[in-house]
């Protein structure tokens, strides 16, 4: 693809952005989000590198033999922003030799890392993981560090350019850059930027004229499902160079195209290995999921709209605790919406092997073991940002404290109490070392209908723009506000005439009995098939007459670990028909059968959970009409 833009209409600086980071350990995770944070902490993020080689103490990026591309940068991804959220002091000595290594390793030219690979892409990761540190720290050496770092980049880019993944991610340095350039105002920044640009995959055009219609069966990075992830903030974030709209306008551009023609039920599009289609026993990869959750937490931030939040809790509360194991020791590489069983067979995938959607501590490839761990660290450290006019804006809801300085010099402190998304309210009390007048943007997320806002107990009325309702007033300690987001149980059409039931920001699907037989490995990281337990059948239809009383929710205790079927915080009744002829294929739920399907025999009461607890489940049914025989 031939690109179109060229260089004349380049400013000479990013352009402010109307939401900014809060510097990473300024948000702690409280409520089920510490308890999440704890449970990573506590399998795979805590004990990873005592059981798996490629981040352990001979790993390339502390020095040893081991391997020297993107594991240890991508583990240290995850880890670092986990042990600062968590203000875990064991955790955070664990990140200590990784960055005592690498801002040693730099060379007098500045290159930095292990001497045996000198691919531009690990290093992409690495300089955010450095940023990170910065944040957390305070270390004054890693500026200096990434400026050096860059300039060789610079002089080195036209006889070594960008080529492969570091090709496909460029928008990866662009993030550091714009993070470097705020901090130190150096111009070649900018020329950096440009070049970058140049030379990574034209995803402005790819999104804005989109060619990707069908499952995708060959190997391209423009339709890897990872570098679509990543590729979808490049835009974006070079938008804030050129300040021209098709770079602003092609995200969004490219997500609706994304989700018309390999769209899923948990808000990802599909990719197992590429571009899949919308087919819900087509897979969706761990990596992607987690990448694309950054991503729109950048998207968040450079647009300052609210519809990118709600994009963000769609993936976040389904589509990344389903691929985990509820106690974080084994992960699959695929999940599908529709995935009656996790084993060892040949599946319709595009690319991946028979074992991707088994448990395990690396089925299919390794790369999803390194990366996964980025994800709830991530989405805690970014769920309030600062805003343009001094004020705070709430991207996602989640439990959370957050401890800031306000422009008048103020020391707030924001507690945000909630049990969102299992339940509709979130409660906010302000902590101030003084009085301070600040605006707070609250997000109103597009499916809510009926918002409510109470201030310090009176119901106060407000006006949603670009997804926010904003409250600018003086505001002093012990002030305190609630949210409150009704949910409505709601369908969502697919293919096939299918139907998906969400409510508020979650999906729910019908759990299958699970039976996890051991394949392999050691503890505490075990490799597992799981079997449907043939006393609980799958393949339903659902009636949704009458149309005022087709479901009912029932709401209980939101416990430690949330996303499990046989614990749900909250449920969904509804009834259905058997379908007979919807049977396996390849090892997967075939085909839908083409609704509206005709009821036969007697309906059934279904209980729905929270898709990301049923490791085995329906999620998109038939939906049955008339009077059975």
């Amino acid at each position: 693809m031939v690109r179109t833009d060229g260089n004349a209409s380049v400013k000479k600086t990013f352009q402010p952005t109307p939401f900014s980071e809060l510097p990473l350990g300024s948000i702690t995770a409280t409520g089920w989000l510490k308890d999440q944070l704890r449970i990573q902490a506590e399998g795979f993020t805590g004990r990873l590198p005592d059981h798996w080689y490629d981040v352990g103490p001979e790993s390339g990026w502390l020095g040893g033999p081991g391997e020297d591309w993107e594991r240890g940068p991508y583990y240290l991804d995850g880890l670092l922003p986990l042990a600062y959220t968590l203000e875990d002091e064991e955790l955070i000595a664990r990140t200590k030799p990784w960055m005592e290594w690498t801002l040693g390793s730099q060379r007098p030219d500045g290159q930095f890392g292990p001497k045996s690979n000198d691919d531009w892409w690990s290093r992409m990761i690495m300089a955010k993981v450095l940023a990170q540190h910065a944040e957390a720290t305070g270390d004054e050496r890693v500026v200096p560090f990434l400026l050096k770092y860059f300039r060789y980049m610079l002089a080195e880019l036209d006889g070594r350019p960008l080529r492969e993944w570091g090709k496909a991610r460029g928008g990866e340095t662009l993030y550091v850059l714009e993070w470097l350039y705020r901090r130190t105002g150096e111009p070649f920044l900018i020329d950096l930027a440009v070049k970058v640009h140049e030379q990574t995959i034209d995803w402005t055009g790819i999104f804005l004229d989109f060619p990707y219609w069908r499952p995708i069966a060959r190997f391209d990075h423009r339709t890897h499902v990872v570098n679509v992830a990543m590729g979808l903030k490049e835009p974006a974030l070079y938008a804030l160079v050129s300040g021209e709209s098709k770079h602003r306008d092609a995200p969004m551009e490219g997500i609706r195209q994304l989700m018309l023609y390999h769209g899923q039920l948990h808000g990802m599009f599909s990719g197992d290995e590429w571009l899949a289609g919308t087919h819900p026993s087509q897979g969706v990869e761990l990596c992607a999921v987690v990448e694309y959750m950054f991503t729109l937490e950048q998207l968040a931030r450079i647009n300052g709209e609210g519809v990118y939040g709600d994009l963000l809790e769609r993936v976040s509360f389904n589509a990344l605790p389903a691929t985990i194991s509820k106690d974080w020791t084994s992960r699959q590489y695929v999940q599908q919406v529709n995935q009656i069983q996790c084993s060892h067979h040949e599946r319709n995938w595009t690319e991946n092997r028979g074992d991707a959607n088994m448990f395990g501590l690396e089925p299919n490839f390794g790369c999803c073991t390194a990366n996964m761990h980025q994800g709830w660290p991530k989405l805690a450290s970014h769920a309030w940002m600062r805003t343009e006019d001094g004020g705070l804006a709430a991207v996602a809801y989640v439990p959370c404290r957050v401890v800031t300085t306000l422009p008048d010099g103020a020391e707030l402190k924001l507690h945000v109490d909630t049990s969102y998304p299992f339940e509709e309210t979130v409660a906010i009390r302000m902590e101030l070392s003084r009085e301070s007048v600040f605006p707070l943007k609250l997000r109103i997320p597009s499916w809510c209908e009926d918002p409510r806002l109470e201030i310090n107990g009176a119901e106060t009325s407000f006006r949603t723009e670009a997804g926010y309702a904003t409250i600018a007033r003086e505001w002093k300690s012990g002030d305190t506000i609630v949210l409150t987001l009704p949910m409505k149980v709601r369908t969502e059409r697919r293919a096939n005439g299918a139907v998906g039931v969400v409510l508020g920001p979650l999906v729910f699907a019908l759990p299958i009995g699970e039976v996890w037989m051991k394949r392999s490995g050691n503890p505490p990281f075990l490799n597992w098939e799981v079997f449907p337990d043939p006393s609980t059948p799958w393949n339903y239809g659902l009636l949704l007459q009458p149309e005022d009383g087709w479901a009912t929710v029932e709401r209980g205790v939101v416990g430690r670990q949330p996303f499990r079927a046989d614990d749900p915080p909250v449920l969904i009744r509804v009834r259905g028909h058997r379908l007979p002829e919807w049977t396996v294929e390849r090892n997967s739920a075939g085909e839908l059968p083409h609704s509206p399907v005709p009821a036969r025999g007697r309906a059934e009461t279904l209980t729905l959970v929270p898709y990301a607890g049923a490791k085995l489940r329906i999620a998109e049914f038939p939906v049955v009409e008339g009077i059975p025989d």
